[in-house]
């Protein structure tokens, strides 16, 4: 009974938790239905219509630099301390993008307010370590991941209700409120966590936020391939040596050196890695596609991406509660085939695709995505220990993010020149001198015909690499045994 009172006080404390990660996972993916409400108010032209993609680029930037850092941070500072002060610098972030009268401002406040929310899911992860024996994650964590997923979701449909009603300001502006409830609620339910002694590695904190900023504005920059960008990416790789060097030689680095000889630990960042990359693909393929061949509008797109979205929570809480009761390879493999499947379908697309097929295909690839994350995030914590959870959490979140910046650059870099090959000798689709009305009209229709044949080769192409992508990430998914304590795999 003791045992019971005890779990069910684990789970009200973290109510708190989950819902400080839903309102930063919502604010990530918001402003994608307000952007045309800020480019009104802030007087924008269609000329710096570049600018706009930076209050989404700039989130993510934000997001990802901070994670390693604030992750080894919390783990000596306290995670319920860190995860409070990543809540006030979101407000903070919130407060300034509220009154930003300058897209410049705008897209800098953007990215200090993902400092404080890219935090909160690595510190999540490690607070569920804090409160539940290492058997009893899979559903706590199951349910940080739905939490998560859920307010991406949710983020463009609250974004487009505040716009109905009120001025775009009211999105950031409701952070505050939300922000005061949730620290009141972690203050009063959640016991403090003991810190662990151990040096913060400052420099190393800040080469690997240099590093990761700096390969996301060069990847940004793939479809320019210009000197900015090899001068980004020399940055990033730069900063990545000198991190890796100050690791082999800092007394307490910012990613103890004993993590990566884990077998599990490096095993699950190189499978969410790969996870990251292939969900991308899913996530940019599918509204493009809907609005470009299968003339969809943007809010059709948005809809028809929700059927594989709004799956992800309901896997994720599926796969943890998996993870209690068998070896958590085997949720992991199964939602890694379940994606692998969704997308294989996918790829066999035509112009006719429609429901109920639509819907199966794109919900079984989300719910495989679902199960994959309470197993990956118990690899990477479990098999550590407690004075490094924080890091781990850290690192096993940061990887997908990277995952993710890799997939998009390397869909817009090769899928540019993947087209202009496909479409190669297919002529203009315009009326050409000398030809009669009807001649015109079947050559264009053929033309059309032709294009539309290119573009759905590209996207089947597109969906067959994010199938290899969860394919491949089965090898090292095969290797995230955990050995416990008493040295039994587990």
């Amino acid at each position: 009974m003791n045992g019971h009172h005890s779990r069910t006080r684990s789970y009200l404390a973290l109510t708190a938790v989950f819902a400080g990660v839903f309102v930063a996972a919502d604010d990530q993916t918001v402003v994608v239905t307000v952007l045309p409400q800020i480019m009104l108010d802030l007087k924008l032209t269609v000329t710096e219509l570049d600018h706009t993609s930076w209050i989404i680029t700039g989130y993510l930037l934000g997001y990802v630099a901070a994670m390693p850092f604030i992750g080894r941070f919390s783990d000596i500072w306290g995670h319920r301390n860190t995860f409070i002060g990543s809540l006030l610098l979101f407000m903070l972030g919130s407060v300034g993008v509220a009154l930003a009268s300058d897209i410049n401002w705008l897209i800098g406040l953007r990215v200090f307010q993902a400092l404080g929310a890219g935090a909160l899911v690595p510190i999540a992860i490690a607070i569920v370590g804090d409160l539940f024996p290492t058997d009893r994650r899979g559903t706590p964590l199951g349910l940080v991941g739905a939490s998560a997923e859920a307010g991406g979701v949710i983020g463009p449909l609250w974004g487009g209700i505040i716009v109905k009603y009120l001025a775009w300001q009211w999105v950031f502006w409701l952070n505050i409120p939300l922000c005061v409830i949730i620290i009141i609620l972690t203050l009063v339910l959640l016991p403090k966590n003991p810190r662990h002694t151990a040096r913060m590695d400052y420099i190393g904190g800040a080469l690997i936020t240099i590093s990761l900023a700096a390969l996301t504005l060069g990847l940004a920059r793939i479809d320019e391939l210009d000197a900015l960008m090899a001068v980004w990416l020399a940055v990033a790789l730069i900063a990545l040596a000198l991190f890796i060097l100050r690791q082999r030689t800092a007394q307490d680095p910012l990613f103890p050196r004993a993590m990566f000889r884990i077998r599990a630990f490096v095993a699950a960042n190189v499978s969410h890695l790969l996870i990251g990359g292939a969900l991308i693909i899913g996530m940019v393929t599918i509204p493009l596609m809907a609005n470009t061949l299968l003339g969809e509008t943007p809010l059709g797109g948005g809809l028809m991406l929700l059927r594989m979205t709004a799956a992800i929570p309901f896997g994720a809480v599926l796969g943890g509660i998996a993870c209690q009761r068998i070896d958590y390879r085997a949720p992991a493999m199964l939602g890694l085939l379940l994606a692998a499947l969704g997308f294989w379908l996918m790829s066999g697309w035509g112009l006719d695709i429609a429901d109920p097929w639509l819907t199966v295909h794109l919900a079984t690839a989300g719910f495989g995505f679902g199960l994959l994350i309470a197993p990956i995030a118990l690899a990477a914590t479990n098999s550590v220990g407690d004075d490094v959870r924080g890091a781990a959490a850290a690192l096993i979140t940061t990887m997908r993010v990277v995952g993710m910046t890799l997939g998009v650059a390397a869909l817009t870099a090769w899928g540019t020149g993947r087209f202009d090959t496909l479409v190669a000798g297919i002529g203009a689709p315009f009326a050409l001198p000398g030809e009669t009305a009807q001649q015109a009209q079947a050559r264009i229709a053929e033309v059309q015909q032709h294009l539309a044949e290119a573009g759905l080769t590209l996207f089947s192409d597109f969906f067959v690499v994010a199938t290899v992508l969860c394919l491949l990430a089965l090898l090292p998914t095969a290797f995230m045994a955990w050995r416990g304590i008493d040295g039994n795999d587990s």
